[in-house]
């Protein structure tokens, strides 16, 4: 054979050898988390104002002129002060004229009551008619029924006169006027309004959806929008019956409990309080991907170590974290680092996973 047949013969026989083979691709190494289950807290902040707990609306018991209304808006006022006058000439009139009224009746009485006791001294010797007796004993009757009723008309008039004084009858402090000196008022019309030093409340409207999450009991934190030191906590004392027709929100006033001082009436203040949401499912953020334009995870299989792409729906993110509100399980491993080269059904190698 010649040497070129002979090289021929050579390379066949190396070709009809066994294949190479494939070398098998070592599992690729990331780093995981377990999906934790915590509960969820979200704060509700709403922004709301201090008003007074009780408000009083003071105004004259009888009507009239005002001729002097002593007190203005911001004014501190202690209980029996005087806030306003009406012209007590007209009641000053008629309680002259319901004394004159008395001692009238008095005289008459007297009259009358000398008259009844002559009679009856008469009777008794048997002088005078039973029927005469009669007579002079209604007569004093009625003149003591008369001085009765003049006594309870001049007290009438005394009071009538007292009510052209209008007083506080707690201290507080003005939070507007309503009338004039010159002004004629009706009984009853508003003259001022003192907000009560018992207690203030802050005031939110709060729209509905939020108010069905609200706890029952809630404690609120209020502070001061200008100053986050001057702060307050608060119960729930008042929810409105009925939304408010143009905004449709409810309005609640928070009782403050020892409030300070900053939290003066009309301040602008912050409410917040925390909702439970129940428990949810917490991962890294650094395990979000997407697939399907949408959120996804990849999952670990422990068994097979093997790692599968699952759509996930976001609740909640992070820079730290994200709260995933379904899609997850409790205690499932979900990849944290190198969720970008990982493919379906891949196989990994644990390099440790966070609790």
């Amino acid at each position: 054979m010649s040497g070129p047949a002979l090289l021929v013969g050579i390379l066949l026989l190396a070709g009809c050898g066994e294949a190479p083979k494939a070398e098998k691709a070592e599992p690729r190494p990331v780093r995981t988390a377990l999906a934790s289950t915590r509960a969820a807290t979200d704060a509700v902040t709403l922004t709301g104002q201090v008003e007074a707990q009780n408000e009083a609306s003071y105004g004259f018991r009888i009507g009239g002129r005002v001729i002097e209304r002593l007190v203005n808006v911001g004014d501190r006022v202690k209980p029996g002060q005087v806030l306003a006058r009406l012209d007590p000439q007209d009641e000053q009139n008629a309680l002259r004229s319901a004394q004159a009224a008395l001692s009238a009746a008095q005289a008459n009485q007297s009259q009358t009551r000398n008259q009844y006791e002559r009679q009856r001294q008469l009777l008794a010797r048997g002088f005078t008619p039973r029927a005469q007796y009669e007579q002079a004993e209604q007569a004093y009757l009625n003149a003591r029924s008369q001085v009765e009723d003049a006594e309870a008309r001049l007290q009438m008039a005394r009071d009538r006169l007292g009510f052209t004084e209008l007083k506080a009858d707690s201290a507080g402090v003005v939070t507007q006027r309503r009338a004039e000196p010159g002004e004629v008022v009706q009984p009853g019309q508003s003259i001022v309004e003192v907000a009560r030093q018992d207690g203030r409340d802050a005031v939110f409207d709060v729209p509905a959806v939020l108010l069905s999450s609200i706890p029952a009991d809630p404690l609120v934190e209020v502070t001061l929008a200008g100053d986050p030191n001057a702060r307050a906590t608060g119960r729930v004392r008042e929810v409105a019956p009925q939304a408010d027709p143009v905004t449709r929100t409810f309005r609640v006033r928070v009782g403050l409990i020892d409030p300070p001082e900053a939290l003066r009436l009309g301040t602008t203040v912050i409410g917040r309080v925390t909702v439970d949401g129940g428990p949810v499912i917490e991962i890294p953020a650094s395990a979000l991907t997407r697939l399907n334009d949408k959120p996804a995870v990849w999952v670990v299989d422990p068994t097979a170590k093997t790692v599968a792409l699952r759509n996930v729906e976001v609740l909640r993110f992070t820079p730290a974290s994200v709260t995933v509100a379904e899609g997850l399980k409790p205690s499932e491993i979900v990849v944290t680092a190198g969720v970008q080269a990982l493919h379906p059904g891949q196989q990994v190698r644990l390099l440790g996973t966070q609790p």
